[in-house]
């Protein structure tokens, strides 16, 4: 038997800070206190839970709606970024298109690919979405049939799924979705406090990048953000500080429980300013931002998960909580017990971040990945042959 690795740190154990060692090998086998007492510890090394992302459409050039093996590229990409467990995440398209990327996922998530991230499933991000708030998505909306729904989580499994619930009979169709295992997420919505209500009665569980592409917070016309900010116990936000202020981001934290962090990172994440795809559209990196082509929309972000700890850090949170919004909130939102968190029994996902939370080594399933350079690096090298698909 292999003998198991030993990490030496200031280790964010399930339990809190640990100075000590972690041992593991695919999964985690112990966390050991080894500090003599009043040790000084500022200089080793912080040992935190890999980061787990449920929004990614793409990154370094590649998009999910490509299909074949771009799920798996994406993976190793954010991958770098300490991200160890993501969901590849659809776009508003033809259902012809989303099942040619539904049937690249099913791929990546029956194999982890050598040196990338575990894709754990797949987020359904439209086409059951409002009209009104396509944000970025492409005018292809369409209302929710629980038998559409039955044909592509059969191709590959749906964890996730975005809807307006005031489209037809959406809000009918969220009991028997939970009731599927796909945890039910409100957005790209213009319905109102009372739609949002409704809809967590039903079952839903979740708000899809919190106040983008929803009704807000006007106090005698409240919409879907509001209901959020009201009764909310789960919402995924973006957190790089250009869809969301960060007062406002502040004002989310006080109010939902286990509010956690997504990217919603695009193609162009990792790469040069320029043009990229997000799905059949055309979006344009410049200064860190990603616009529709016309510029009227913010479309999806550049964000790694590394990035949003750190951002989280800037506005006050500490490194515990912080931690816990990009890795243990949204493994419990998909009722993973064994991810987000360090403690013996969970997957060996390890993030090794140095004093300014730079990524320093990563662990997959005990497997160490590439880590990303601190400055901008170029897109990983394709998948070697012969890698499962």
């Amino acid at each position: 038997m292999t003998a198991p690795r030993i990490l030496e740190g200031r280790i964010l154990s399930a339990g809190g800070w640990v100075r000590g060692t972690l041992a593991f090998d695919r999964r985690v086998r112990a966390v050991r206190d080894t500090a003599a007492p009043g040790a000084a510890d500022d200089a080793a090394p912080l040992i935190l839970p890999g980061f787990v992302d449920l929004h990614v459409h793409g990154g370094y050039g590649v998009d999910i709606m490509e299909g074949g093996d771009a799920a798996r590229r994406v993976a190793r990409a954010h991958a770098r970024h300490g991200t160890t467990a993501l969901l590849g995440t659809t776009m508003t398209a033809p259902e012809s298109d989303i099942e040619r990327a539904l049937h690249g996922l099913a791929s990546a998530i029956g194999e982890r690919a050598p040196g990338a991230a575990r894709v754990l499933g797949v987020h359904l991000e439209g086409p059951y979405i409002s009209m009104e708030r396509l944000g970025a998505q492409p005018p292809l909306a369409v209302e929710a049939t629980l038998a559409q729904v039955r044909r592509l989580h059969a191709i590959a499994p749906i964890k996730v799924l975005t809807l307006a619930p005031e489209v037809g009979r959406h809000t009918a169709l969220i009991p028997p979705l939970e009731a599927m295992g796909i945890r039910v997420q409100l957005g790209h919505s213009a319905g109102d406090y009372e739609h949002g209500v409704a809809a967590l009665r039903a079952g839903a569980s979740g708000f899809t990048h919190l106040f983008n592409g929803m009704s807000g917070t006007d106090h005698r016309r409240p919409g879907i953000a509001a209901a959020a900010l009201a009764h909310a116990e789960y919402a995924e936000l973006i957190p790089d500080l250009q869809h969301v202020h960060p007062g406002v981001v502040r004002a989310a934290l006080r109010a939902i429980p286990r509010l956690y962090c997504v990217t919603d990172a695009t193609s162009a994440t990792g790469m040069p300013d320029g043009e990229y795809a997000l799905g059949a559209q055309r979006v344009h990196k410049c200064l860190g931002c990603v616009r529709l082509a016309d510029g009227s929309s913010l479309a999806g972000s550049v964000l790694t998960m590394d990035q949003a700890l750190r951002n989280l850090v800037s506005l006050g949170l500490d490194l515990r909580d912080a931690s816990d919004r990009v890795s243990r909130y949204p493994a419990d939102y998909l009722g993973l017990a064994d991810r987000g968190r360090l403690q013996p029994g969970a997957w060996a996902d390890v993030v090794v971040l140095d004093a300014d939370l730079r990524v320093r080594r990563v662990f997959v399933e005990g497997e160490e990945v590439a880590a990303a350079a601190p400055a901008a690096t170029p897109a990983p090298p394709p998948i070697a042959a012969g890698s499962s698909r």
